[in-house]
Formats: C-alpha cells, sequence, structure tokens
C-alpha cells in the first residue's frame, strides 16, 4: 500500500545517504597523518584537519571569521592562518573571491593547504608558506583589498620550556610581534582596504596606537564577554587603510548565558550560513 511505499522511499534514501557518507568520510581520511582528526566546521559541510598535540583552532578565529568585514569581489589575506580555518570560514560566507593564507609553520601550513584540498576549494584559496616579517618579499605591495589575523596574544616567552613548539608559537610573541601584524596588513592593504583582528582588550591601547601609526584607522569595534556580568576576555577591530577617524564600538558579545548555555547571539554567529 501507499504507506508501506512510502516507508520503503524513506528508507532507501536513508540507506543511500548512509552509505554516501561512509564513502565521503573514507574519501577524506587519506588526507590525514598520523596524529590528526577531520573536524566539522558546520559550514556548508566543509570539514578541516587538525592535530590536538600541535594547535586547534578556537572560538576567537570563528569570531574573526564572522567579523571581519572581508571583500567580497576582492582577495583576502590571512596572517598566520594555522589551520587555515579562517579562509575557509570566510570562504563559506562569501566575504572574498579569493583568500591567501600565510603561514610561518611548515607542517601547519601543509595541513591548512590539506584541508582546502580536501573541501576542493583549491581555485579559492592558496595557502602559502612564509613569514609575515618578510611579505616584501612574498607579495607586492597593496595587494589585497581585505587583511585579517589571530595572531599570538601573549608577549615575549618567560618561562617556556619549549619556546619552539607549535603550540607556544601559536600563543606567544616568538616568532613575530603584534607590531609585524600590523605593519604587514599595512604594506598588504591596497588604500581603502580593510584589516580584521581578535585579540586581548588588555592590549587595545597598543592595537589601536600602532594601526593609526600605520594609517589603518580604527573603525568598528566589538568586546567579548564570557558572561554579561563578566569583563570582556577578547576584542575584534577593525580598520580602513586611510579611513578618516571614526570609531563605532558595536554591542557587546555574551557568549555564555547563566545556566553556561551558549547565548543566541553567539550562536547565530556560529550558525550555518
Amino acid at each position: 500500500n501507499t504507506k508501506e511505499m512510502t516507508w520503503l522511499n524513506i528508507s532507501v534514501k536513508r540507506w543511500k545517504e548512509s552509505q554516501s557518507s561512509m564513502r565521503t568520510k573514507d574519501e577524506k581520511e587519506k588526507w590525514l597523518k598520523p596524529g590528526e582528526r577531520i573536524d566539522d566546521l558546520q559550514c556548508r559541510g566543509y570539514d578541516i584537519i587538525q592535530n590536538k598535540d600541535v594547535f586547534c583552532f578556537g572560538m576567537d578565529a570563528v569570531l574573526l571569521a564572522d567579523f571581519a568585514t572581508g571583500a567580497p569581489n576582492g582577495s583576502v589575506i590571512d596572517l598566520g592562518t594555522g589551520t587555515g580555518v579562517i579562509p575557509m570560514l570566510m570562504q563559506a560566507r562569501g566575504k572574498g573571491r579569493h583568500f591567501t593564507g600565510l603561514e610561518v609553520q611548515a607542517y601547519s601550513a601543509d595541513m591548512a593547504r590539506r584541508s582546502v584540498q580536501m573541501n576542493g576549494l583549491e581555485t579559492e584559496i592558496s595557502v602559502v608558506e612564509g613569514d609575515m616579517r618578510q611579505v616584501r618579499e612574498l607579495f607586492k605591495p597593496g595587494s589585497f583589498s581585505a587583511v585579517t589575523s589571530n595572531p599570538p596574544y601573549i608577549k615575549g616567552n618567560h618561562g617556556l620550556e619549549n619556546e619552539n613548539s607549535p603550540k607556544n608559537i601559536a600563543r606567544h610573541e616568538i616568532l613575530m610581534e603584534l607590531l609585524d601584524v600590523i605593519k604587514a596588513a599595512a604594506y598588504l592593504l591596497c588604500e581603502g582596504g580593510t584589516f580584521a583582528m581578535v585579540h586581548k582588550p588588555f592590549r587595545l591601547a597598543e592595537i589601536i596606537r600602532l594601526m593609526s601609526e600605520y594609517r589603518i584607522e580604527p573603525k568598528r569595534m566589538c568586546m567579548v564577554q564570557p558572561y554579561a556580568d563578566k569583563e570582556p576576555n577578547m576584542v575584534l577591530i577593525e580598520g580602513n587603510k586611510g579611513g578618516r577617524t571614526m570609531l563605532k564600538v558595536e554591542p557587546a558579545l555574551v557568549v555564555y548565558n547563566r545556566d553556561g548555555s551558549y547565548t543566541e547571539d553567539l550562536l547565530t554567529r556560529y550558525g550555518d550560513r
């Protein structure tokens, strides 16, 4: 009867979907190296390769990809791209025509490149292994309409047992400093281009001073608070090269409700688009 046929059709469809999912998983696992895993980006079906012993992206990278204006019709570069998560998320959201991820650590650059290939994004995203302090040797001035960066937050390398470990390089200013990030952004940006960064509020005065010094005028800022009654622990900031003086402070983003669940604002920024 009709009900039995409908149930059969649904069952066959689900079986085919499960088989397709299994094949896709097997096909993607060929991109992995020992110690790596595949994580779901929850955005347009994209997956990303990560290694917890090296470094895994956090909430700050996702929030930056959401906050940054990008350049829908232009080229975007992400400085210190790590796993390549920011270019991938911004590409999924239509925030650029082409993306470049610049990464100084060879293994991370290779891992990001394999994630791009695994998702079939080679024409949209390029990963370049290189030092942001040497951008003049890698790119022409004004080559990009937008620059993003989620740089190391912690000054110096005091007390580190292994300052050359990938995690320490990602978290501490070992291979570069805040000044290097902003100098590189200023060189790479075309006139009127945007630079967006996520950092720590305790360095905000330094960030604004350096951006202004290198003609990147701060235009937008959003504080991120863990709870409504707690002080901010992240700041999202964006500026325009050669822009006029006017800074818009956007409403703070609160991450958690009182019961520890994510706020609706946070879920909206994380959600698939």
